[in-house]
């Protein structure tokens, strides 16, 4: 009886294995990047490079500011109706929310829409490692990452990093600076009604003002002063909040002695 042939065992091609090795290290790094933005702040964003390109080229200037503040810092009204106005879910969900994207696919018609039913964890993620303008490549990314993202970082920080990085006009980057530039105040003083229209105008922030809202923007601007004082937030209370209640313990304190 002849001897059996011994087969050798399969082996994927050079190319192959090169290519899910780079696969794995782009995935490492970027979940070691997820964890390291989950306590340090991002120094810059993708957008900001992209757009400080874009400006130079046109001979502006490329940030007008970008003033990076603490959740804490902005007040439960104005958190309550950025989310309302972005991501009304925010709190239910851990990235995607799947209940407004069948809505938006049940609503879809023979036209491609590459907006709609996008988290605010999805924005953050684009904003923080991804690149603006409509893809499904990119909307495709941001479906993976931000499950990832959302659970690694958890509802506070992707709220506070989402209002410290989001592009609210030109050359002005999160919600102090957008403040200081329309209300030349603090965003810790901002009302609901403030809040409402600089979270009306976030669809085309380049484009739009809050101090002359649009029809379409003014039609969002009513429906958020609505569903504010109902949306949950991850804050606790606000800094100020708690500060003035350290100034009220000590001052109790020194009219006991």
């Amino acid at each position: 009886m002849p001897p059996r042939k011994k087969f050798a065992p399969y082996s994927q091609p050079p190319l192959v294995r090169r290519l899910w090795r780079g696969i794995r290290l782009v995935l490492v790094a970027w979940i070691l990047s997820v964890l390291f933005f989950r306590f340090v702040r991002p120094p810059f964003t993708p957008l900001m490079a992209i757009r400080a390109i874009e400006y130079w080229s046109e001979g502006k200037s490329g940030m007008k500011d970008w003033t990076w503040k603490p959740l804490g810092y902005f007040p439960t009204h104005v958190q309550q109706a950025i989310i309302a106005a972005e991501d009304a879910r925010f709190m239910e969900h851990w990235g995607v929310d799947f209940s407004a994207l069948g809505t938006v696919l049940e609503q879809a018609d023979d036209k491609p829409k590459l907006r709609g039913a996008s988290t605010i964890t999805m924005q953050t993620v684009k904003n923080v490692f991804l690149w603006p303008g409509r893809s499904y490549i990119r909307k495709g990314l941001e479906g993976v990452m931000a499950p990832v993202a959302g659970i690694l970082w958890g509802k506070r920080r992707t709220l506070e990093l989402y209002l410290n990085v989001i592009e609210w006009g030109e050359g002005i980057y999160g919600l102090e600076a957008a403040s200081q530039y329309y209300y030349g105040r603090p965003a810790s003083s901002l009302s609901t009604q403030e809040a409402a229209a600089l979270a009306s105008i976030l669809p085309a922030p380049r484009r739009l003002s809050p101090k002359a809202l649009s029809d379409a923007s003014e039609q969002r601007y009513d429906r958020i002063v609505k569903e504010a004082p109902t949306v949950a937030v991850p804050s606790p209370k606000p800094v100020h909040a708690r500060y003035q209640e350290r100034r009220d313990r000590r001052k109790d304190r020194e009219a006991s002695r």
